[in-house]
């Protein structure tokens, strides 16, 4: 059962609106309302959101470099966002056209997250929280939004492949106790340790590589992915490694 059936199903099994007198419609997912199409040159948050949304094609293979989210559409934005539409068969054309619009949209969910995660996959494991971190918890979930943006981009590469997140963001406490790094990038909520299925570790770090993210940490069961070259958080300078 995809995710916006799930979703559907738990709301009319809630309030027991089945058919008959009472029935509603079903809750219809908000999308981005793109309100002109974008090109090279635009600036303004809708460029920005545009950026948020294929910064994980901020490469064609493994290259330490990530897209800026800074509003301003210029080369590295039209070249990504190229990448992102030969990705989903569409038009090469570099521009934010209705159909680009529509594809964007089709992958975000109606509370902020995207298609294929979920806000509880990164919530912290001793309190399903998104509180006690080292940033507040408006900050830590708008960065973990934008992590599964790129974590949509490694999905679409690896083949529309599940990605199974054992670990998103940490509580200090937490953290603590698993033994992570002292500022460890999971307290931010710009880290993710995942698994792809059909993958192992050394595959996945390279679509990774590929997907903008600058902290990269081959394991033997997962690879550690973050974004901390994209962030003012101690940790910015690109880090790929085995552990």
């Amino acid at each position: 059962m995809s995710k916006l059936a799930r979703v559907i199903a738990a709301f009319v099994l809630a309030f027991g609106l089945v058919g008959g007198v009472g029935a509603v419609s079903a809750p219809t997912a908000s999308a981005y309302d793109w309100k002109r199409e974008l090109a090279s040159g635009d600036t303004g948050a809708d460029v920005k959101e545009l950026q948020i949304r294929i910064a994980g094609f901020a490469a064609d293979g493994p290259e330490k470099t990530s897209l800026k989210a800074d509003g301003d559409f210029g080369p590295a934005t039209e070249a990504a966002l190229k990448r992102f539409q030969k990705a989903h068969g569409l038009t090469q054309s570099g521009k934010v056209d209705g159909a680009t619009q529509d594809k964007l949209n089709s992958l975000e969910d109606s509370d902020g997250s995207t298609k294929n995660f979920e806000f509880k996959e990164f919530a912290s494991k001793d309190c399903g929280c998104f509180t006690n971190g080292k940033v507040g918890e408006s900050e830590v979930k708008e960065n973990v939004r934008q992590l599964m943006w790129k974590l949509e981009a490694i999905r679409t590469k690896a083949g529309d492949k599940p990605i199974t997140v054992n670990s998103g963001f940490r509580t200090r406490s937490h953290n603590s106790s698993v033994g992570g790094a002292s500022n460890s990038q999971h307290m931010y909520g710009i880290a993710g340790d995942i698994v792809v299925s059909g993958k192992s570790p050394s595959q996945t770090a390279d679509l990774a590589k590929s997907s903008g993210f600058s902290g990269v940490i081959i394991y033997n069961s997962f690879t550690h992915v973050d974004s901390r070259a994209d962030h003012d958080y101690g940790s910015s300078s690109f880090y790929w490694a085995n552990a």
